[in-house]
């Protein structure tokens, strides 16, 4: 017998079908005389529905009624799937984030949990009851209704494995696992079966979609062992857990990509004290999140061209905030790209590995595709390059690294 937290999204439970079916999975598991939570998101849609009924509402408008607006779908699926699972003989009943309660902190719309008390949930499980809990959803200081952000749900999930001590918490998505590349890029993209906390926070946060960031953070935090798992097949996905479970690293475990960015260069600034406090203090300010940082300074030393990159969403209120920056600066010209991409290659075997990087350059090098700018980090190497060479250089550097299937 086993403690389980299950999730399921939105395309999970788009319909009744869709719910009956998580209903016989759940139902499954719990038979085995498993100890089952199980959290669901608000049926495909709904949630985009919600948000656009407040803004056609009301522009400018109260964000605690907001969250009590949009938190109504995971309410409406709750009750679903606990009755679709009475209906299978299952004692179940459905449990909304105040009634936990998941408390969490006063920020609408983006609130990060402090707190779950899963002592009744335990207790409950001892009973023989499988709890049905709502996603995406807390409690503040106020008492009022809290939501936790896109992809809050996944959080609920790993927060409340982590306060009832499961097992496990598997995620239910539609796809069967995580990949070594998009498998809609590399045909040879390969499932992986096991890989680290640190390694899918770092695909998490470079654009790979299957799991959300926070969720990969809290789980590492606490260390749940996290399964990503398809929703329409019954085969093992992958396993996220500590690098002591995992034998034999690989160099590379993965390599993704992120399309959102965009390039900004300021052009001739002077190369003096304070000229980059001056340049991303007010970015900071705007709430602008900077990325990648390149300087270089002219022979002379008197001048110095700063590039760096941001999220292309926030590219216009960039261009204004360093436009009104100029006299300020002193930059003689600034030139915006938007047509660029980040490819990251991911491996807690760089750590012991020499050589990933210059592997990296020139495999890139070798098919002519620039690199404008590098980050790097312990387990990471990111390079910008341009977007019209996104799915060349993921390929490329996926057969590189010998990730492609045999």
């Amino acid at each position: 017998m086993a403690r389980i937290v299950m999730k399921f999204g939105g395309t999970s439970v788009a319909d009744l079908d869709r719910i009956r079916n998580v209903a016989d999975r759940v139902a499954a598991v719990a038979q085995d005389g498993n100890e089952v939570a199980v959290v669901v998101s608000a049926m495909a849609g709904t949630t985009n529905r919600l948000v656009g009924w407040t803004q056609e509402m009301s522009v400018v408008h109260d964000a605690r009624e907001y969250d009590a607006v949009v938190s109504s779908g995971e309410q409406v699926t709750v009750g679903l799937l606990a009755m679709a699972l009475q209906q299978r003989g299952i004692s179940a009943r459905s449990w909304l984030g105040w009634q936990l309660p998941l408390r969490t902190d006063g920020v609408h719309g983006a609130a990060r949990i402090e707190n779950i008390d899963g002592s009744e949930l335990i207790r409950r499980f001892a009973e023989g009851q499988v709890a049905v809990v709502a996603g995406f959803q807390g409690v503040g200081p106020d008492n009022r209704i809290t939501t936790l952000g896109r992809g809050g749900s996944d959080t609920t999930a790993v927060a409340i494995a982590a306060a009832v001590k499961a097992d496990r918490c598997d995620i239910y998505t539609d796809v069967d696992g995580v990949y070594t590349a998009d498998p809609r890029v590399v045909t040879g993209a390969r499932k992986i079966d096991k890989i680290t906390y640190e390694e899918m926070l770092e695909l998490a946060s470079q654009g790979a979609k299957v799991l959300q960031t926070r969720s990969v953070e809290l789980a590492m935090n606490h260390r749940v062992r996290v399964q990503v798992r398809s929703s329409f097949a019954d085969a093992p996905g992958t396993l996220v857990v500590d690098e002591e479970e995992i034998l034999e690293q690989a160099v590379v475990s993965g390599i993704t990509y992120t399309s959102d960015e965009a390039k900004v260069t300021l052009l001739n600034v002077a190369d003096r004290p304070g000229v980059a406090a001056a340049v991303f203090g007010p970015l900071a300010e705007a709430n602008v999140n900077v990325d990648m940082i390149v300087q270089s300074a002219s022979a002379d030393g008197k001048r110095t061209d700063i590039t760096f990159t941001v999220a292309r969403a926030d590219l216009q209120r960039v261009e204004q905030v360093l436009e009104a920056l100029r006299q300020d600066v002193g930059f003689e010209q600034m030139v915006a790209d938007g047509d660029v991409v980040k490819v990251s290659v991911i491996g807690v075997g760089m750590r012991s590995h020499a050589g990933v990087a210059q592997q990296m350059f020139q495999a890139l090098a070798d098919r002519t595709i620039n690199i404008q700018a590098i980050s790097t980090s312990e387990i990471k190497i990111s390079v910008l390059i341009a977007a019209e060479y996104t799915e060349l250089a993921v390929r490329t550097l996926h057969a590189a690294y010998g990730l492609d299937a045999a």
